[in-house]
């Protein structure tokens, strides 16, 4: 009788997915990102890789690491290997017809732009149940497990997406902060609230809508998630660069007034773009354009 060999031991599976990540990224620190571990980490998996294997797969240079040629050869077939295992790990959750539906979204919109829906989307829908990942970029297909994404986007999109909008910017701060303010260059008394992705988002205001004031854009605290700098603007420590998309129920409810009338149109609009993976939920349709029809009337400022 025939044996059928046994298959090769492969090493493990965390050193390989460490491996892969930091060729493809070329760089330990962007792997550890992804991954979510720490960059000692990564280096570990690696050295136990290659202490496998018997051969180094980076070679190390005074200014950074770079890839032996095996390694490199090696890569694309990883890469297609994990995007695999993924798609038929993706597979079997879909097999699962009352698994949640996955919407992937900017941090800030799903703090202030879908939060609020949430209670609103599950009494449409009681049915079905719904998870929610925070994301600084928009899904990978082959990589991330979502249904639907709401990203600011500025590019043509695809078909199946919708545009809410449109958006704009302009200053808003507590009512009693807006109060003083008579003129843009009144704002050179107060402290400039920023998001750090956003920063520019001041000085593109000023050149718009109030060349004539002579202010530093740059000056004042930048926040890393909108939401922080928002709760700053409420408690009255500064004033916000708001986006209208994001700060209009706070200017619609008298929690944040616009002390200035010029509100400057971005190319950035909030995006609902649902997956078109084999296996995306059967719902995301429905649950994008009840979304959509959720959308808030624009905030007469």
């Amino acid at each position: 009788m025939p044996v059928k060999p046994p298959r090769p031991r492969l090493p493990p599976l965390n050193a390989l997915r460490a491996f892969e990540a930091a060729a493809r990224l070329e760089s330990f620190a962007k792997a550890a990102e992804e991954l979510g571990v720490t960059a000692g980490a990564v280096t570990q998996h690696i050295r136990q890789l290659e202490a496998t294997l018997g051969f180094p797969l980076f070679r190390r240079m005074p200014q950074g690491v770079a890839l032996t040629d095996a390694a490199r050869e090696a890569l694309p077939k990883l890469t297609r290997g994990f995007e695999l295992l993924g798609q038929a790990v993706q597979a079997l959750r879909d097999a699962e017809p009352h698994r949640p539906l996955a919407i992937a979204a900017l941090p800030c919109i799903a703090q202030l732009w879908l939060s609020p829906r949430l209670g609103r989307l599950r009494q449409t829908f009681p049915e079905l149940q719904i998870s929610v990942s925070a994301m600084e970029e928009p899904p990978d297909p082959l990589r991330d497990s979502h249904d639907l994404s709401l990203f600011y986007r500025d590019a043509a999109i695809e078909t199946s997406a919708i545009r809410i909008g449109p958006d704009a910017i302009l200053p808003v701060c507590a009512p009693a902060l807006a109060a003083r303010l008579a003129a843009p260059a009144d704002l050179a008394r107060e402290t400039l609230l920023h998001d750090a992705v956003w920063r520019g988002d001041w000085a593109r205001w000023l050149a718009a809508a109030a060349p004539e004031a002579k202010l530093d854009p740059g000056r004042g605290p930048a926040f890393s998630l909108y939401s922080l700098a928002l709760e700053a603007a409420l408690s009255g420590s500064g004033v916000l660069m708001g986006r209208t998309s994001l700060v209009a129920p706070y200017l619609a409810a008298g929690r944040l007034a616009a002390p200035f009338r010029q509100a400057v149109p971005t190319a950035d609009r909030l995006t609902l773009t649902p997956a078109t993976a084999p296996g995306a939920h059967a719902r995301r349709i429905e649950v994008m354009q009840w979304l959509a029809a959720s959308a808030d009337a624009a905030v007469q400022i």
